[in-house]
């Protein structure tokens, strides 16, 4: 399902390594005895740090056993490692699909693929989409569905701690999300003989609330501070979570959704599983009035439906970074 590497991206837009930092990274919050009482204002210190100067932070003891994380990688790889023609049973070029295999992120926006296969799920209510999710490997359904429970829960957490930051109401956010939805992505990344020509995803910032990634050993994120390429070295059983465009419109520009990008290489295959973590199509976003002051901070951006910025960023797909300007005062 790859693209010759004769189509992939201009000499201009490939990526430069001689840019990318290897020897700093993104803070790593431990997140033991969190809901528990005396370290909660110490982690949500640290998670609004991050977020403020980052826009990215890694967890640890997130509540996520080793097993169901190990149940999730070993599946996944499963799944890409059977026969194309097995595989290509979920396939579908239609981005509004809310199961669907594909390579290009929207191909109706794309001039080229990216250097990656992806299995996108809807997963919440998990009822709902569960019954459209691929059967072979077996355990696929059951494995995936642990995880995806399991996950939303650290979400409603970390969004938790993320309006305490704020000094906004704990559920804040919770709240301002309506109903809540929830999709992840299973990316493959095979082997490139030409990593230097492509990407595996390029530059872009994520649309939802929060984005919860469990990647395997292979490197391959790297996230924008500072006008310079951090390189994210994976550690095992911990999560990456990065802020996406609605926390900084709820934030009014506090916390800012950082840009991002997935680069691969020859050598090794990558797996890595995103859970987005979004507002209902229905849920009214705005800066929270809370962080609104007419004469020293006013509001940046005017109220929207989610359902108008998530169509207005499949309109626009990866070819742009953000679609926040259309949203702004």
């Amino acid at each position: 399902m790859k693209p010759l590497l004769t189509d992939l991206v201009s000499t201009s837009d490939r990526p430069n390594v001689d840019e990318v930092t290897f020897d700093h990274s993104i803070p790593l919050v431990d997140l033991q005895h969190f809901d528990d009482g005396p370290n909660r204002s110490t982690v949500v210190r640290a998670i609004g740090d991050a977020c403020r100067n980052y826009g990215f932070f890694q967890v640890k003891n997130h509540g996520v056993s080793k097993e169901v994380i190990g149940k999730m990688l070993h599946v996944s790889k499963q799944f890409f490692h059977l026969p194309e023609s097995e595989r290509l049973k979920n396939y579908s070029d239609d981005p509004m699909k809310t199961t669907r295999l594909s390579t290009s992120f929207n191909v109706r926006t794309e001039n080229v693929s990216s250097w990656r296969d992806y299995l996108r799920l809807h997963c919440y209510p998990l009822e709902d989409y569960v019954h459209e999710w691929p059967t072979n490997p077996p355990s696929f359904r059951e494995d995936t569905s642990e995880y995806c429970k399991i996950t939303r829960r650290l979400a409603v957490r970390l969004l938790e701690a993320i309006s305490e930051s704020l000094d906004l109401e704990r559920d804040y956010i919770n709240s301002a999300l309506g109903k809540h939805a929830q999709h992840m992505a299973i990316n493959y990344y095979p082997p490139c003989p030409e990593p230097e020509l492509t990407y595996g995803l390029p530059v872009h910032a994520d649309p939802n609330a929060i984005t919860i990634l469990l990647q395997d050993e292979v490197p391959g994120l790297q996230v924008l501070k500072d006008g310079k390429w951090i390189a994210v070295n994976p550690i095992p059983y911990t999560f990456i979570v990065n802020i996406g465009d609605q926390i900084q419109v709820l934030s009014n520009d506090s916390y800012k959704s950082v840009l991002h990008r997935a680069v691969v290489n020859c050598k090794e295959e990558r797996i890595s599983i995103p859970t987005f973590y979004c507002p209902s199509t229905d849920a009214v976003m705005g800066p929270a009035p809370k962080l609104i002051d007419p004469l020293h901070h006013p509001p940046l951006y005017r109220n929207f439906s989610y359902s108008e910025y998530y169509h207005s960023f499949w309109k626009r797909g990866l070819n742009s970074e953000t679609c926040l300007d259309m949203f702004k005062i």
